[in-house]
């Protein structure tokens, strides 16, 4: 399956979606991006999906969107889709550690296991990876650049 890249404020994406389900919002520099274009099925692109995900996108950019309401479907383990799952219950403007993360997984000497997991989501905005940080306050790793992380929190506050 082909995507379509989107130009955010703060680096491309690339956005891919079949039967009414987003199944990527990924950095386009991002180290996993080869990987996550490699689990896209192979169906048809819905591209009023794409549309869609492209309006909030832009509304939330601007300031206008703090949740979103699209579909998700993105591919991965059990484990992942979990704390894909919990990331996406964090709330707009808020943050979470790893360790957190970790403990409301059932897993609370799993940080490692959870950044991993984190590093791993496909839908990037549309599933806040960005709202996770170190359990010192500190700002880690991020897909889309320790840049485009900062940009996202400060849109965020």
């Amino acid at each position: 399956m082909d995507t379509i890249e989107y130009l955010s404020p703060c680096g491309i994406l690339h956005l891919a979606a079949t039967d009414g389900k987003l199944l990527m919002c990924d950095w386009a520099d991002s180290p996993r991006h080869r990987r996550n274009l490699g689990q896209l099925n192979q169906g048809e692109m819905d591209y009023d999906v794409i549309s869609c995900a492209e309006t909030q996108l832009d509304e939330y950019f601007s300031g206008r969107r703090h949740r979103f309401d699209i579909e998700v479907s993105p591919a991965g383990t059990p484990f992942r889709r979990r704390v894909w799952e919990c990331l996406a219950e964090i709330p707009f403007g808020g943050t979470m550690t790893y360790k957190k993360l970790a403990e409301i997984v059932g897993i609370p000497d799993g940080a490692r296991a959870v950044a991993g997991a984190v590093a791993a989501n496909p839908v990037s905005i549309f599933i806040p990876c960005h709202r996770i940080i170190g359990t010192g306050g500190e700002l880690t790793g991020y897909a889309g650049g320790m840049a485009a992380k900062r940009f996202l929190l400060e849109l965020e506050k």
